[in-house]
């Protein structure tokens, strides 16, 4: 295996060109129809090796071409002719899957009768098998759904000449290692293989060597691994006070799309739900949405009608907006190569972008982590403050007046209206002029007072649970127990009740209110304090709770654990 470096900062030779690279006239055309001209590291050591029929293990990071870097020369060696599966790529996540399957659609533009087929779960089989039937030169799919078809006997790999693995290595983390294997076993013995991942563990080396022949092995070296084009910032925050941080830093951001990431599935839409309460276009994204709904919402984000992606990291592999301005991490991830993963959403493609990282203070470690391997400081931001948010909206709403003015025409008509009201109503116009806004502005004040902003909060958050959940508590206890309190019954009609669920179970206040209240037909009056510990709960509710509501609420699931509530006894809780 022969070996090659490159440099990201730039193509190999900024002199070099795409025509200069060997590709076909009609890809060439395609691609001054997108407008690349130079390509970049990757593409410039890759494509010249693939059009020469050697088989390429590519190391990059993502964001850097890999995509461009095999289609292309896939694209310009393709016998249209040929109706059986000519090329196979290998895609770890759907999203990838079709971002690959967009690109190459894009590139064979000017190529007649091309025809590129994503292969995934979550869609019906009748499409893909209607479509192999008809021939399809370029397969793109995940190994899952790949190896079904295999399995069928509905896809026919016999002609395959060209094979690529994207991603490699996060098609292993995620469990397709046997997957991957089989497949390549299928495929014929003689056909270039392409091979790209960020990173080199020993499983990819030794599937390397084991199915390439004599391969290329190119490296795009960088002096770091994240885009020169991001900012990349964080903030020391504490647990409970994300959300409000969050909604603080969209008020004063000037962001076009974002994508916020959390760790796990049950937090996107709970996240995702809260910012929809305080009036952002919001959508959550995780492996559990049905498939025809994921490509909705990313289409959506897409064209604008949606402005924020509350995601986990597998979700949004692959996903490619050019609307990305902001990724935003809720929860910093706990190794660095998801760190990149995540901002490499945002400022590709020379597009400047800007990434945020809540940290706790617990969590300070991780940001450590990460600026080592990154070889990147994160600059540290404050906290924008009431003061920070009035400004933003003053200068939105000259912003809005300025706009109003520049059309003469209609606000003409309305002078005269404002006219006839002062001549009538002996009120000066400067006085009408701030009625109109408060007409305009509605009941929400375009202003706010710290103690305002906390009404406002709790009213988001009252919205955004379906069920009434206690107000927001104080400062964590040093035990480390979470109260939360609210408008409680009169003394002595509340008694402690355990349930067995906690922090540890990532449990919320409202879903203890939400699942209690379902299942015993209880209201909002009948909650008092709540506290939350490590590992179990202790609630105030009703001392007189009839013996067939408790029977009905000891059947209740909070997290998919039972909760085995239980009058409190007062036993020793345990030391975090």
């Amino acid at each position: 295996m022969t070996t090659a470096d490159a440099d990201t900062s730039a193509a190999a030779d900024t002199s070099t060109t795409f025509a200069d690279l060997g590709l076909s006239d009609a890809v060439l055309k395609a691609l001054r129809d997108v407008g690349y001209e130079i390509p970049s590291a990757i593409q410039a050591a890759t494509i010249p090796t693939l059009l020469a029929g050697r088989d390429v293990v590519g190391l990059a990071q993502t964001g850097t071409g890999k995509t461009a870097a095999f289609a292309l020369p896939i694209l310009s060696r393709l016998d249209v002719h040929q109706q059986k599966p000519q090329a196979l790529v290998l895609a770890p996540t759907r999203e990838l899957a079709l971002q690959v399957c967009e690109a190459f659609e894009k590139y064979a533009a000017h190529m007649r009768g091309v025809h590129v087929l994503p292969v995934y779960g979550g869609q019906a089989y009748g499409v893909q098998l209607s479509a192999l039937r008809r021939g399809v030169h370029v397969v793109v799919g995940t190994p899952g759904r790949i190896m079904d078809h295999l399995a069928k006997g509905t896809l026919d790999l016999s002609e395959l000449k060209y094979l690529v693995l994207d991603e490699a290595d996060e098609m292993l983390k995620m469990g397709f290692a046997e997957d991957v294997e089989t497949i390549l076993a299928e495929t014929p013995k003689e056909k270039q293989v392409a091979l790209f991942s960020a990173t080199m563990p020993p499983a990819i080396r030794r599937i390397s060597q084991q199915y390439l022949s004599d391969a290329d092995e190119i490296t795009v070296k960088s002096s770091t691994t994240t885009s020169a084009n991001t900012t990349q910032r964080y903030l020391i925050v504490g647990y409970p006070q994300k959300v409000d941080a969050l909604t603080r830093i969209l008020e004063v951001e000037n962001f076009e799309g974002m994508i916020v990431f959390v760790r796990t599935k049950n937090e996107t839409e709970a996240l995702a739900e809260k910012l929809r309460a305080r009036g952002y276009s919001a959508a959550a994204i995780s492996g559990d949405v049905a498939q025809a709904q994921r490509e909705r919402t990313v289409n959506q984000l897409k064209s604008g009608k949606l402005d924020i992606l509350v995601a986990t990291d597998v979700a949004a592999r692959g996903l490619d907006v050019d609307r990305i301005s902001h990724v935003v991490n809720f929860d910093i991830p706990v190794d660095t190569e998801s760190y990149v993963h995540r901002i490499g959403r945002t400022g590709r493609a020379g597009r400047s972008g800007s990434a945020i990282s809540f940290v706790t203070p617990r969590e300070r470690r991780l940001l450590t982590a990460i600026e080592k391997a990154t070889r990147q400081p994160l600059t540290e931001m404050r906290l924008p403050s009431v003061e920070d948010v009035n400004s933003t909206r003053l200068a939105r709403f000259d912003d809005a007046i300025t706009a109003a003015l520049s059309q003469s025409d209609r606000v003409a008509g309305f002078r005269d209206i404002v006219a006839h009201y002062v001549e009538h109503h002996d009120v000066p116009e400067l006085d009408v002029a701030a009625a109109l806004a408060l007409v305009a502005q509605g009941d929400t004040p375009l202003l706010l007072s710290a103690e305002e902003e906390r009404a406002q909060r709790f009213a988001a958050d009252d919205r955004a649970a379906r069920d009434d959940r206690p107000a927001r508590g104080g400062r964590d206890d040093r035990d480390g127990s979470r109260p939360e309190r609210r408008a409680r019954p009169a003394a002595g009609t509340l008694a402690p009740y355990r349930i067995e669920v906690g922090r540890r179970h990532k449990v919320e206040p409202r879903q203890i209110v939400g699942a209690l209240a379902n299942e015993g037909g209880l209201s909002r009056e009948d909650f008092g304090a709540i506290t939350i510990q490590p590992d179990f709960s202790i609630v105030e509710l009703p001392a007189d709770l009839s013996p067939t509501v408790l029977k009905k609420l000891q059947g209740t699931r909070i997290s998919g654990k039972l909760i085995e509530i239980a009058p409190d006894r007062g036993r020793p809780q345990r030391r975090r």
